[in-house]
């Protein structure tokens, strides 16, 4: 497969020829490419949009090392350019790296900063974040990358900030996103920053997804699971979960446990990566949630059920964890939850309930 633009080459500067006259954003290739990452980058930047106009995206790739390139899926990738194009690009996304552990080359991080130096702008999905970090262009910023990445990230560069809740985060003309899809988010983030909403939403209803998530919306993450599911605190997790609603002091837990108040805690910790304070708070935000979409009690009858008093103290827990207001998520996904109930639900007739009435 081949892609990108074709280059004309003149004595003095090499430049891309394209059939718009827009910022220049290039997407790195490099063996065992994220596909889907990269796709959605060519997608936004690259796909033919002539209602916008000859000032629209020039987008073109370039490989970072020498091929045969791979990517994910069986793909082998012939690019067209190679990583001089960095030094003409505007944008520079990173579409993922190769893995926490992968070093990244010091030819690539020299002319990332450049480019930076210059005024090009500079982000990254999913692990890409990897890359822009060791540029060291992030120090003392925040950054973001997908959840399951955020530790390491920070074991790495522990002179960078890093969210791992946030969908995407920028620091000056560095941007960061979270797992693949939310890559998307920030692609049609800097839509919007350089051409405006209707251009964001134009591309977003191509893309048939929702026209703005705002950065610091929390990416909406299952409940984890315990790192030992057999441990000795596992019965009392079962019994905090079915009372979520009661006073669950320290003294109480470690008792349940008969166990003095130190040993409860390491043990607590060890079984499930989170302090007891830590973990209880989540369940009852996960709790909350569930209520939210069931969307039966009021928030108020929410906070009582889940053990966290009143009304404002869940909106506190809950913008803290989760980003939004418990109204705002309750919009977003009940809806969703109902419109499934329905499409399963069957009739007394023994016919699929109707969603029209």
């Amino acid at each position: 497969m081949k892609f990108g633009l074709q280059l004309a080459e003149t004595p003095d500067i090499v430049k891309i020829v394209p059939n718009t006259t827009g910022p220049l954003a290039v997407a790195l290739l490099y063996d065992g490419l994220c596909t889907f990452e990269f796709g959605i980058v060519a997608e936004v930047f690259g796909l033919p949009r002539p209602e916008m106009g000859r000032a629209w995206y020039r987008f073109a790739s370039c490989a970072i090392e020498d091929g045969p390139l791979r990517a994910h899926g069986g793909f082998t990738l012939t690019p067209d350019h190679g990583i001089e194009l960095i030094d003409h690009a505007d944008i520079i996304v990173v579409p993922g790296w190769k893995g926490a552990d992968e070093p990244v080359p010091e030819d690539l991080c020299r002319r990332l900063r450049t480019a930076h130096e210059r005024g090009a702008r500079l982000a990254s999905i999913c692990s890409g974040a990897f890359v822009l970090a060791a540029t060291g262009l992030l120090d003392g910023g925040s950054a973001t990358t997908h959840w399951r990445y955020a530790q390491a990230l920070q074991e790495r560069h522990p002179e960078v900030a890093v969210d791992h809740a946030s969908l995407y985060q920028s620091h000056g003309r560095v941007l960061t996103s979270a797992g693949s899809a939310a890559g998307l988010d920030l692609l049609i983030e800097i839509v919007r920053q350089d051409y405006g909403p209707e251009a964001a939403n134009s591309v977003a209803r191509r893309l048939v997804m929702p026209a703005h998530r705002t950065g610091g919306q929390a990416q909406f993450l299952e409940r984890p699971v315990p790192v030992r599911r057999n441990s000795e605190v596992s019965p009392l997790l079962d019994q905090m979960r079915a009372a979520l609603g009661a006073s669950w002091p320290l003294t109480r837990m470690a008792e349940e446990c008969r166990m003095s108040l130190r040993t409860f805690v390491r043990r607590f910790t060890e079984a499930t990566g989170s302090p007891p304070g830590e973990w209880l708070a989540a369940e009852r935000i996960e709790e909350a949630k569930r209520l939210l979409t069931a969307g039966r009690l009021d928030i108020d009858e929410i906070a009582a059920a889940v053990g966290l008093g009143g009304a404002d103290t869940l909106r506190h827990h809950f913008r803290k964890r989760i980003g939004i207001s418990p109204g705002e998520f309750r919009t977003r996904f009940a809806r969703r939850e109902t419109a499934q109930r329905e499409v399963s639900a069957p009739s007394v007739h023994g016919h699929p309930a109707s969603s029209s009435e």
